[in-house]
């Protein structure tokens, strides 16, 4: 039988917030009933599925051993749970408490992400990078005190999850100390680094300091490739990091940007990333923002390019199994299906600048007339519920036809509005890369085109 505990990097937590208990995981949240949240609480890595079963038999009616081994297989399936003896035991964090003191539910909806974009300073030139073309504007970053305010109003929001990211927020001299608060506020942190610089002894503080979760950008399987793409010679560096991260127990994701000139490498990155002992590899296709899309010409990977890759990546995760997470994310120009951007506009994620200018995603300051706010001038709830650029394009009333008659309008949420106005001009209209925008052939004549065509890249500089 089934001895269940928690994987690594997975924390059960009970959210005051929404009154329920939470898995929070790399890059995750999963919000559970009160039944779930009991079941797991008693993973301890010693118990099976039978004596979890035993144990509720005696608080609770109608529990029965096949629906706690059921809902055990599920969040083993996605990754959360361990059924061999090798998980951990579940902290129950707030369960003692739970119920006490909670205030009125939350207004809907509520989000579970907050992306903190703690600096745009960085040491790396990548061309792909994502932060704006236009970085001088950002260099009057937040203060310590100014980020502590931010993530306890986002926690009182009902933020469960925080990614450190920037730039490199290794930067940043206060890092530990907001990974720290993180902690004691009950929200899980995630640091997105290029891992330069990030000394041993530091990671020994941001470890010691409660730190959840760390995402490492590796350029490339090849060094002499991964060291011009990121204007220094970093990538030793960072394949000594990634084994320091192992050491000190912490989860490790991988994460590499594919472009033309790595994606026919997928399949060496993915042994590098399983030598490393990463718990995941995160493969995601060029965004076309910033400075990605300034040097789309030189990025964008042909058709046949990702065809192979596709296949590429199905071989990776036949190859390494349970053992290495595989994340895909496929390229924008060559697809007919919208991603679902954010998980919805204004409805789970947000987004803080280093200056402090609050966003619904990481590029919409591109958009004209959003009417964007600062945390500086006003509260976090306040610019999230009441604001002009939160509201915009919440919900489905705002999508023209195809979207607004389209029975996935629930599920992509009309795509991503920041690619609709690069290619449109109009970030209202159907994000051109699903099949029934009557824009999406400005796309695939992109995606034909301009992966053949000889650009020279323009490296990122902060300006």
């Amino acid at each position: 039988m089934s001895v269940a505990g928690l994987r690594v990097g997975v924390r059960l937590v009970y959210d005051r917030v929404r009154a329920r208990p939470a898995l929070l995981y790399p890059e995750g949240v999963l919000l559970l009933n009160e039944t779930a949240g009991q079941i797991v609480a008693r993973c301890n890595g010693v118990r099976t599925s039978g004596d979890i079963a035993d144990d509720l038999t005696r608080d609770y009616d109608g529990v029965s051993a096949e629906d706690v081994s059921a809902l055990l297989g599920d969040l083993a399936d996605r990754r959360l749970v361990a059924l061999d003896g090798t998980g951990s035991p579940a902290e129950i964090v707030g369960f003692d408490t739970a119920g006490d003191d909670l205030g009125p539910p939350p207004r809907d909806p509520a989000p579970l992400g907050l992306l903190a974009e703690l600096t745009y300073r960085c040491p790396q030139h990548c061309t792909y990078c994502s932060n704006p073309v236009e970085l001088s504007a950002y260099r009057d970053e937040l203060t310590t005190a100014d980020w502590r305010r931010v993530l306890a109003e986002a926690r009182d929001l009902g933020v469960l999850q925080v990614h450190l990211s920037g730039g490199e927020p290794m930067l940043r001299p206060d890092l530990v100390d907001l990974v720290a608060h993180a902690r004691t506020l009950g929200l899980y942190s995630n640091l997105v680094t290029s891992g330069i610089p990030l000394p041993e002894a530091r990671l020994a503080e941001l470890a010691a300091a409660g730190l959840d979760h760390l995402q490492l950008s590796i350029q490339d399987s090849a060094p002499a490739a991964a060291d011009e793409v990121a204007g220094l010679r970093a990538h030793d560096r960072k394949l000594t990091l990634a084994r320091q991260v192992r050491a000190y127990g912490l989860p490790l994701t991988v994460n590499v940007v594919l472009h033309r000139g790595n994606v026919g490498r997928l399949l060496a990155i993915a042994e590098l990333a399983a030598t490393l002992g990463a718990d995941r590899l995160e493969l995601a296709h060029t965004q076309f923002y910033g400075w990605g899309l300034r040097n789309r010409a030189a990025l964008m990977p042909t058709v046949q390019q990702v065809a192979t890759a596709q296949l590429d990546a199905a071989t990776a995760r036949a190859r390494y199994g349970d053992a290495l997470e595989l994340v895909y994310v496929t390229a924008d120009y060559h697809t007919d299906r919208p991603k679902p951007c954010m998980s919805g506009w204004g409805t789970r994620q947000l987004v803080v600048a280093p200056n402090g200018d609050t966003l619904p995603c990481l590029a919409a300051a591109q958009l004209p007339g959003l009417g964007i706010e600062n945390v500086r001038s006003r509260p976090l709830s306040d610019i999230w519920y009441s604001s002009t650029s939160f509201n915009r394009f919440r919900g489905t009333a705002w999508m023209p036809e195809p979207c607004r008659s389209c029975t996935l309008r629930e599920v992509d949420f009309g795509g991503c509005l920041c690619q609709a106005y690069q290619v449109t001009g109009d970030p209202a209209a159907t994000d051109p890369t699903c099949g029934l925008s009557p824009h999406h052939e400005r796309l695939t004549s992109l995606a034909a085109t301009v992966g053949t065509a000889a650009a020279a890249p323009i490296p990122r500089r902060m300006g």
